[in-house]
């Protein structure tokens, strides 16, 4: 059993407008994940430092970041970054370039966790339509160029309102939605924007929104998580 994880954490500004990187590593730690994928992990201006420092993670967690960051300082690529737990083992990483109007971007690691392979893709489309589809479509054609055909998850803040519309529908051709629930406005979830997505090759046992009082006030979006097991 392999348990993931998506979180949008609002550069760590929570609902009352502080940001506090440690109350984002307390969800972290709530949900208990062995792969997580963050969106908004860097600051968005300056030299995008990450949100979370890493001496923080390294000695409030049991997650490691996987190396996909390409300036010094940040976490992720793009805000996307890839949480693992320290014993699974990442094997590969790359930062993927998404077309789009303004700065957006995707983040892959290849890992070994609890014995077996998993390719994990991490990503926060574009708030056009338009954009998310064309988003949708590099992250599918990267994912047929690969040529292991590991098992995989798509995790992120996919913007995406209407169910099995626009990017959804691109998605869901190839890939399984975990049912997962609302996760946005973490005051008022109603809206299913952050999304888990399975391949062939994985089950989803159980799948959820992570719905605390800590949860609540860390950020505008609430965790999302999905148990999943080998088909």
């Amino acid at each position: 059993m392999i348990k993931v994880a998506s979180y949008n954490i609002h550069k760590g500004i929570g609902l009352d407008r502080r940001r506090n990187p440690e109350r984002v590593l307390d969800v972290l730690n709530e949900i208990n994940a062995d792969v997580i994928a963050l969106q908004e992990a860097d600051l968005r201006f300056g030299s995008r430092q990450g949100v979370i420092p890493p001496h923080l993670l390294e000695s409030h967690s049991d997650l490691g970041a996987a190396p996909v960051a390409v300036r010094p300082g940040s976490m992720g690529w793009h805000g996307n970054a890839i949480l693992v737990r320290k014993t699974a083992e990442i094997v590969s990483s790359d930062a993927l370039h998404l077309p789009a109007l303004e700065p957006r971007g995707a983040v892959t690691a290849s890992i070994r966790v609890n014995g077996g392979p998993l390719r994990v893709v991490g990503m926060h489309l574009d708030l056009s339509g338009l954009w998310r589809r064309r988003q949708a479509a590099a992250v599918l054609a990267y994912l047929d160029a690969c040529p292991e055909r590991h098992p995989t998850v798509m995790m992120g803040d996919l913007n995406e309102w209407s169910a099995g519309r626009g990017c959804l529908r691109d998605f869901g051709r190839s890939f399984a939605f975990a049912p997962t629930g609302p996760s946005f406005h973490a005051r008022r979830p109603v809206a299913r924007l952050d999304r888990i997505m399975v391949s062939p090759g994985l089950r989803v046992v159980e799948a959820g929104t992570h719905d605390s009082a800590a949860a609540r006030r860390a950020s505008d979006h609430l965790p999302v998580w999905a148990a999943l097991e080998p088909a």
